[in-house]
Parts: C-alpha cells; sequence; structure tokens
C-alpha cells in the first residue's frame, strides 16, 4: 500500500506536515513532497511493489506539469501500454503510470473504466487548474476528501488522519466514482448489476471457477514478494489452493489464532499440509490485545464491534510478517461474503430479499471489511490483493440468480464450494467446513476477553449516558461504548465516517441479535469448532 495527500497551499505549514507522516507507514520506501505550482501540493509515501527503482516513485509528471498520485494496482497496464498506449514512451515499469497519459489521451471517465484493478488516485489537471479524482468500484484502496479550513478547497488523503488536522466535513470518496473537478460520478457499480435470468446453475459454477481462477493469478504478478493470508475457512483457503497450483514454487502461507482456542489455525494447517505451502502459524496472548487495542482503533479509523474484532489478530499476523520476513504483498478472502452470503442471509425470506442485503453488503463494504484489511495490511507497511473483489469476477457473481445462491443445501455459499469439487483443490473437510466468523475464528476466548475488558472498564452510569453523548451509531453494550470513547478520543466529531454498526438484517426472522458475532444465530450450529 502506498499513501498520498493532494491540497492547495502557497507552502506547506507545520499542520500539513504533521499530517502527511500521520501515515508514513504505507509506503516506508520512499517519501517526497512536490510542490507542482505557485499553490498545489502533492505528497506521496511509496510501498515499492512494482518496478522497485527510483523510476517508480510518485508523483508522475508529464511535460505539461499534469500531475498523478496512485495508491494502486493496475493489473491491465500492460494491455493498456501495448493497445492504447503503444507509441508513448513510459519513464518506469510501474503498472501506474500508465494512468496519466491514459486520461490525457481519453478523459476521466473512459480512463476510469479501463482500469482493471483496485486503485485511488487524485490527478492534477494543469489545463483546468483543477484536482480530478477516482476510486475503485469497490473501494478497496481507501481515499477521503475534505474542505481546508482556510480556504474551503479540496483536499485529498489515503486516510482521515492526513486531513483531520487541517480539514473540515472530511467524507470517504464513494467507491467506483470519479470527481471530475466540479461533482461526483459514478463509473462503476457491481451492486447494480443486473440479474442474469438466463445463467444455469452449470453457467454458475463454470464461471464462478474460471474467474475466481484469473482473479488469483493477475494478482500474483509481483517485483516484490507475496505472502497469503490462510484462514482455514473457504474463502482463503482457495485463493491459496489456487495460486499453489499456479506458481512454480512453494507459496508462503500464514495463519493466526489466540493461544488458548486456536479455531482456524488447526483448519490452517490442513490445508497448508494438502496444497504443500510454506506455512507459519502465529498465536498471540490476551495481553497482546490489551496492548494493541488503542493504537489499532486509531489506525483502523472506526468503532464498528466486528471491525475492530476481526482486526485485533488480522493485525498481530501482519506485524508478525512484517517483522519475521521480507514479504510485502499479502493476498486475502475478503469480498466473498457479501456476495455469496453470510450465516444470517440462512433466514433470507425470499431470493429477491437475498439479492437485496447482497447489494447493500456490497456496496458498503468499503466502511466494514474491505477498511479492516486495508488498515491491518497497510499500517504494517504491506499491500493486501483481493481476488474475489475482482471486476469480471464480482460482476459475474451479481448476475447470478439469487435462488442458486441462497442456502437450500445445507451449505451456505454452495456455488461457491461446488464451483471448486470437481478437482481436488481442498480436503472435503474444508471445502464444505461451516467456517465461524473471523472476529469468532482466531478463537472465541479473543471476544471473549474484550467483553470482559469493556465491562471491567465501562461502568452502568457511562452506558446509560451513551443516547445524549453519542446520538449516531449510540454504543448499545459496554464493549461498543468502550471502542467508541477510544475512536472519538482520537477523531472527535468524525463518527459520520461509519454509516451504522455491522449486525445482521434486524427485519429477518431470528436475526434480531444485538451482537454481530455469528454464534449469536441459532443456525451457528458447529461453525468454529
Amino acid at each position: 500500500m502506498c499513501g498520498f495527500l493532494a491540497f492547495r497551499s502557497q507552502e506547506i505549514t507545520k499542520t500539513e506536515q504533521e499530517s502527511f507522516e500521520t501515515f508514513s507507514y504505507r509506503g516506508p520506501d520512499e517519501s517526497r513532497i512536490l510542490k507542482l505550482e505557485e499553490n498545489v501540493i502533492l505528497a506521496f509515501h511509496r510501498l515499492s511493489i512494482m518496478d522497485l527503482s527510483h523510476d517508480g516513485m510518485q508523483p508522475f509528471v508529464n511535460s505539461e506539469r499534469d500531475a498523478l498520485v496512485c495508491n494502486g494496482e493496475i493489473y491491465n497496464y500492460k494491455q493498456i501500454q501495448d493497445t492504447l498506449l503503444s507509441s508513448i514512451k513510459l519513464r518506469s515499469k510501474s503498472d501506474c503510470e500508465v494512468i496519466l497519459p491514459l486520461f490525457k489521451k481519453f478523459g476521466l471517465e473512459k480512463l476510469c473504466k479501463n482500469l482493471d484493478g483496485e486503485f485511488a488516485f487524485v490527478i492534477w489537471d494543469s489545463s483546468k487548474k483543477t484536482f480530478l479524482a477516482a476510486r475503485d468500484q469497490f473501494g478497496i484502496r481507501p481515499l477521503f476528501y475534505g474542505l481546508k479550513k482556510d480556504d474551503s478547497s479540496m483536499a485529498f488523503s489515503s486516510e482521515v488522519k492526513g486531513l483531520i488536522g487541517f480539514c473540515n466535513e472530511i467524507k470517504p470518496f464513494p467507491p467506483g466514482h470519479y470527481y471530475d473537478g466540479e461533482k461526483f460520478v459514478e463509473f462503476d457499480s457491481v451492486y447494480k448489476v443486473e440479474i442474469s435470468t438466463e445463467l444455469t446453475k452449470e453457467d454458475a459454477l463454470h464461471g464462478i471457477k474460471q474467474l475466481l481462477e484469473q482473479a488469483v493469478i493477475k494478482r500474483m504478478r509481483s517485483d516484490a514478494k507475496v505472502g497469503y493470508l490462510l484462514s482455514g475457512g473457504l474463502d482463503s483457503s482457495l485463493v491459496c489452493a489456487i495460486a499453489a497450483r499456479e506458481s512454480t514454487e512453494k507459496i508462503k502461507t500464514f495463519a493466526v489464532g489466540i493461544n488458548e482456542d486456536p479455531i482456524d489455525a488447526k483448519y490452517a494447517r490442513v490445508v497448508a499440509d494438502h496444497i504443500g505451502s510454506d506455512h507459519t502459524e502465529y498465536l498471540f496472548s490476551k495481553s497482546d490485545l490489551l496492548e494493541t487495542l488503542d493504537d489499532l482503533i486509531y489506525r483502523l479509523e472506526s468503532f464498528d464491534i466486528t471491525t475492530i474484532r476481526a482486526s485485533l489478530g488480522m493485525d498481530l499476523i501482519c506485524r508478525h510478517i512484517k517483522k519475521t520476513t521480507d514479504i510485502k504483498v499479502l493476498m486475502t478472502g475478503e469480498c466473498s461474503d457479501e456476495m455469496f452470503g453470510y450465516k444470517y442471509t440462512d433466514f433470507a425470506p425470499s431470493a429477491e430479499e437475498f439479492q437485496k442485503e447482497a447489494k447493500k453488503r456490497v456496496k458498503e463494504l468499503y466502511i466494514y471489511d474491505v477498511l479492516r484489511a486495508d488498515r491491518c495490511i497497510s499500517s504494517n507497511s504491506l499491500e493486501a490483493r483481493v481476488p474475489f473483489s475482482d471486476k469480471s469476477f464480482a460482476k459475474f457473481v451479481m448476475s447470478i440468480p439469487p435462488k442458486l445462491k441462497m442456502n437450500t443445501t445445507g451449505h451456505g455459499k454452495y456455488l461457491l464450494r461446488a464451483a471448486f469439487d470437481l478437482e481436488d483443490y481442498l480436503p472435503q473437510s474444508i471445502l464444505f467446513r461451516q467456517k465461524a466468523a473471523f472476529s469468532d475464528a482466531v478463537g472465541h476466548s479473543s471476544v471473549d476477553f474484550l467483553k470482559t475488558l469493556a465491562d471491567i472498564t465501562i461502568t452502568e452510569e457511562e452506558l446509560a449516558s451513551a443516547p445524549v453523548k453519542y446520538p449516531h451509531c449510540t454504543p448499545k453494550t459496554k464493549e461498543s461504548y468502550l471502542y467508541r470513547s477510544i475512536f472519538e478520543r482520537h477523531y472527535p466529531g468524525q463518527s459520520h465516517l461509519i454509516k451504522d454498526i455491522w449486525l445482521p438484517n434486524q427485519e429477518w426472522e431470528n436475526c434480531k441479535v444485538s451482537d454481530p458475532s455469528a454464534r449469536a444465530l441459532p443456525n451457528y450450529g458447529k461453525s468454529g469448532v
């Protein structure tokens, strides 16, 4: 992951400089602040992944003094170079460098629609004297904007903490949109894909397998070393199994758990043995949770319960990877549940309601699981790649008739499981395992410890005051109150950044629960044991 800041200023102030430094962990390899014109500042922290030489350092600036900063991976950059930019000489082998000449040749909308990847970028358009910006359709790469306190001009940053010192009205940049200098325009929307009523089950199975394989393979290309997060659940196991088949050498996989009851770590070992990976298992303690909680919430920029629970294990394994290996890229299994279904979507009252819920979850992914993966990985100076967010794969899955995706077999996400059941990708015990939610799967005792910590820390009087003190996303439990109080200490008045506390659909039968964990549902059964 890289990180950038873009704004107008005659001279960069001490506050702006300090704001830029708050997320330097996103790009520890090189940092640069460029004053492009008399009042245009572009600042960039680089994590070198493609073209490890200095040639790949940003901002990229052309002869007309247009400039680009981008946090992203453009997987079709070679095709763009060969077909659309064959007459243009580029200075580097960086995948992101194609963005600026493609913009100059075709304009912002066609540029965005031609990119296949995970990206957030800002362009300074010298002819129009304005900033332009865009973000990928899932919001895999973070981007925020705000209005400067001194002149109300728009500023952009990879993280909220980069703007909070000198901006008002900070908001997330909407995924699948570009900003043309005046307004936001939607150019891509996975959640709006129309259902293909002609698709049969066989078509669905073939498409899922083929497109997920392609999504993983294209994300394996890197000049820096790649590792794989392996939870032992279906999604990450499939990603690892595909990569292991395609790699010419053993892939490196990593699992995490709490030392008292590491639920998923034992399943991850089964997968690792099956696919022949070079596997590392990292177990943490309750004291690790206590020591990291405050700083983690600062880095997450969220107070959502399930986001924080799930982040603790992920952050600790990423820290271990950063400390003990030379890996810089991590493949992850996020974005699957939102399209194929959670445990609670077993209770969807109809196919229409299932699809409606999938659209909602896909649209809001950037607030929850995508945010978690980005911050846990990037704040440890690593890069996330997310095959399930692949544009072609995701649009195909969202086009599958929801009646085919609903749980009618006793196995959630049946289509995904069945698509890889024809060959020996995974053991049957893994392929058809009912997995626990990640926040529980690192070990039930980790969540129980957090609840106990909150019971000790937060008084009944404080919880009773929550509706008055926190009218937006009011904490309903002591655990939620604890997270919110830490968040407000770091980001006072910024709770609007999180739309709501993640919970199952409260309108459905069996889903009216106060805890986001799947353990609260009546169909949890043997999940995570």
